[in-house]
């Protein structure tokens, strides 16, 4: 028998992955001006090959990264992740030329894509249904908590040790060895080994470890559902439209929040703001702990208030400090006011898409289609991303901080429209539950 410990375990080591997404994707903010300074590249171009060539690997591999998922299954595809990671931290650390750094970037952004799909896939299909949101909802804590490390390891480097960016992003191949030796002690997801290996026997004895004397039932209720060979059924078909449609609004909405232009360039905006370089830098330390402390919130309620109640809490939020933020910036109002403000739209999007997002495309989707239904879904998250990284310093350049911020407050109108009246609730329900009632009619 499993005991809670090993299974929180389990969630845990997968959910490393999620550190290294969320180290990778901060820890660029603080090679932003140094390295657009030392290879003098124009603001497309260091857009485009620096900040954003992350992204569009996280793209690939958000696009692609149901193949390796569903192939050769969950546990080897985490393993595959983990080298990915390691190959970029240690290649870009040394890159002679903003080419080379932007192909080592490239890299580690398909790692990033990949494990936005197999981690959570892995950790719902390894979880009983009472505790898949808390369970799922670690990825997001760690990527939270990633993103709070960078902010202090790049802090820490530059004032205290003097160091430069190359160990910013150097430093990262310690985790992704970690997390190497972790993912190789996992035991496979259950349901991929029942229904894409065909290995009954193997899934049954994980499932007993996880949920004692109800593996029969289970299987049971898999075998219901599951009426073609898993991954050989369409995924655009009239029966899969309404899970579809809210994996790729929900991801819409995610990005078009302005999380990840704050996330990428809030030393910018601090400055832009009136703060002085040091300042700046302390203050995105400060969105760290913001995210990791309402993300914690979050963790803890989203298997007991519900996905749509976090998810209404945080769209008030985001509408509430992204109006402040234009207002202030129309104003003049001080670095400070804005700052604040900034700290609590951090802490709206910890609190509901953050929580909220990984869990819910992972748990509407059925097992036949779920790589492939994450996969859109996060595609669509990520090719915003991307598009923001590269297009946010021309727009820095060209529109005042009133209409970017406005912008995003009018977005967040729309996402709690979309909450209210389109997105159901899942906390609670057994995967193959959810199948039956998202499912419409062939």
């Amino acid at each position: 028998m499993t005991s809670p410990i090993t299974l929180w375990t389990w969630a845990i080591s997968a959910a490393v992955a999620g550190f290294l997404f969320g180290f990778d994707t901060a820890v660029i903010s603080g090679a932003d001006l140094p390295i657009q300074a030392l290879w003098d590249t124009s603001d497309f171009v260091h857009g485009l090959f620096v900040m954003s060539s992350a992204l569009w690997g996280t793209v690939l591999g958000a696009l692609t990264g149901n193949l390796p998922c569903d192939r050769i299954g969950r546990r080897k595809t985490l393993i595959l992740v983990g080298i990915l990671y390691l190959v970029s931290a240690l290649g870009s650390a040394v890159a002679g030329d903003p080419y080379t750094f932007s192909v080592l970037r490239f890299i580690g952004g398909i790692g990033v894509g990949i494990s936005s799909i197999a981690v959570p896939a892995y950790i719902s299909e390894v979880a009983p249904a009472a505790q898949r949101g808390r369970l799922v909802a670690t990825y997001q804590f760690q990527i939270v908590f990633g993103i709070l490390v960078a902010y202090f390891s790049n802090y820490a480097l530059s004032t205290f040790l003097g160091l430069d960016w190359r160990w910013m992003l150097g430093i990262e191949a310690l985790p992704a060895a970690v997390f190497l030796a972790l993912a190789a002690r996992l035991p496979e997801s259950p349901r991929w080994l029942l229904l894409h290996a065909g290995d009954e026997a193997a899934a049954r004895e994980v499932l007993e470890r996880v949920n004692p004397g109800l593996a029969d039932r289970l299987i049971a209720e898999m075998k219901d559902t599951e009426a073609p060979a898993a991954g050989t059924e369409a995924l655009f078909q009239r029966r899969y439209a309404r899970p579809i449609a809210l994996a790729l609004l929900i991801a819409f909405f995610n990005q078009l929040s302005g999380i990840n232009f704050v996330i990428y360039f809030a030393p910018r905006i601090f400055e832009l703001a009136g703060l002085d370089t040091a300042s700046a830098l302390l203050s995105t330390t400060g969105i760290g702990i913001t995210n990791l402390v309402f993300t914690l919130l979050g963790v803890a309620l989203i298997d007991r208030a519900g996905r749509r109640f976090l998810m209404t809490i945080g769209s008030v939020g985001y509408i509430v400090s992204l109006s402040a933020v234009a207002w202030s910036f129309y104003s003049g109002a001080g670095g400070i006011t804005i700052v604040g403000f900034l700290f609590l739209f951090i802490a709206s999007h910890a609190v509901g898409q953050g929580a909220v997002i990984w869990v819910f495309i992972a748990e509407i989707f059925p097992n036949s289609v779920r790589s492939r239904g994450q996969s859109l879904g996060c595609g669509m998250h990520w090719v915003l991303a991307a598009a923001i990284a590269l297009s946010m310093p021309l727009a820095l350049s060209a529109f005042d901080g009133q209409t970017i911020f406005s912008f995003f407050a009018v977005m967040m109108v729309l996402q709690l429209v979309f909450v209210r009246f389109l997105m159901p609730e899942t906390k609670g329900l057994s995967l193959e539950s959810l199948e039956k009632s998202l499912r419409a009619p062939a």
